[in-house]
């Protein structure tokens, strides 16, 4: 029998996020950025959604700027950390966004602000959200990727090896957009979209980042980190490395975030679908206004550009 590796420890994650949740609005400006995103393209869809689930709501950002817009009525926060979710508005649900509590087709609308890369099994969760939502429902989720944090990752491998004889994991894998359009295919959505937004933020210094990243209730939670503390010579050789490699001329340091936009529908028989092969009404050749040959006729055209 086949088994998702455990690449996050999902629990010291809901803990992290809890201690961090006091002072979460101090430190969301990337959910901010998300939430305005994901309600300017609901509004581009003219249609109502009756029951909506912010899914890893954090403490509501998303669902609030999602209830505001027309046509979404009820909304759902849930979220795995009790802490944050019950600064969420509205109706909310403490839960695991592993293991949905949502009965299939109960749902018309999922939406989701950086939450889903932290799940062990993504692909299974996509089903799971695909399930609850009703036929021609929408899920609508952005996700850090690829080349999130870049910068951090190099500069503590380079520390760790310089100084250690060896790395351990310290910022979680991304998966690039082409892996994440992949999976909305797999978990069964229709009409699947995936679209990458980079963002590069500034900083004073590295550990202003780090420090950031720790009130996040983000720092490293990957099941197979190193339980032993990061030695102090090692901490600061890794900073010294961020800035030298990366320092911006006016002595800031730059951090990359990319966020993967996923948009898809449950299939539905009213939603557009390709044509069969040899149902087409037209013939490309008379749109081209050009002569039609089968791919056997060898004679060669005169070249508009060459004297005969």
């Amino acid at each position: 029998m086949t088994t998702n590796p455990l690449i996050f420890d999902r629990a010291l994650l809901a803990s992290r996020r809890d201690r961090a949740a006091a002072k979460a609005t101090a430190h969301d400006f990337l959910l901010v950025r998300i939430a305005e995103d994901i309600a300017d393209r609901l509004h581009a869809v003219k249609r109502t959604f009756p029951v909506a689930v912010d899914l890893g709501s954090h403490h509501g950002v998303v669902g609030r700027a999602v209830a505001r817009v027309p046509g979404v009525e009820t909304v759902v926060s849930m979220d795995g950390a009790p802490a944050l979710v019950r600064q969420a508005a509205g109706l909310r649900v403490q839960a695991d966004e592993e293991a949905l509590p949502f009965r299939d087709g109960a749902l018309d609308l999922v939406v989701s602000g950086l939450s889903l890369h932290l799940v062990n099994d993504l692909p299974g969760t996509l089903i799971q959200v695909r399930r609850a939502l009703k036929p021609d429902g929408l899920f609508l989720g952005a996700l850090l990727a690829g080349e999130t944090l870049t910068e951090l990752r190099q500069a503590f491998l380079a520390a760790e090896s310089e100084m250690d004889g060896g790395a351990s994991p310290r910022v979680a894998p991304f998966a690039d957009v082409r892996e994440l359009g992949a999976l909305l295919q797999r978990a069964g959505f229709a009409l699947p979209v995936a679209d990458a937004d980079t963002v590069t933020v500034t900083y004073a210094d590295s550990l202003a980042l780090v420090r950031e990243i720790k009130a996040m209730g983000t720092s490293n939670m990957l099941a197979d980190r190193r339980r032993t503390p990061i030695r102090r010579a090692t901490f600061v050789r890794a900073l010294e490395i961020y800035t030298a490699r990366f320092g911006l001329p006016n002595g800031r340091i730059p951090a990359t975030f990319e966020i993967v936009t996923l948009t898809g529908w449950v299939p539905h028989e009213s939603q557009q679908k390709p044509l069969r092969p040899g149902s087409a009404a037209a013939r490309l050749a008379d749109a081209l206004g050009t002569t039609e040959r089968s791919a056997g006729d060898k004679t060669r055209g005169t070249d508009p550009g060459r004297a005969s």
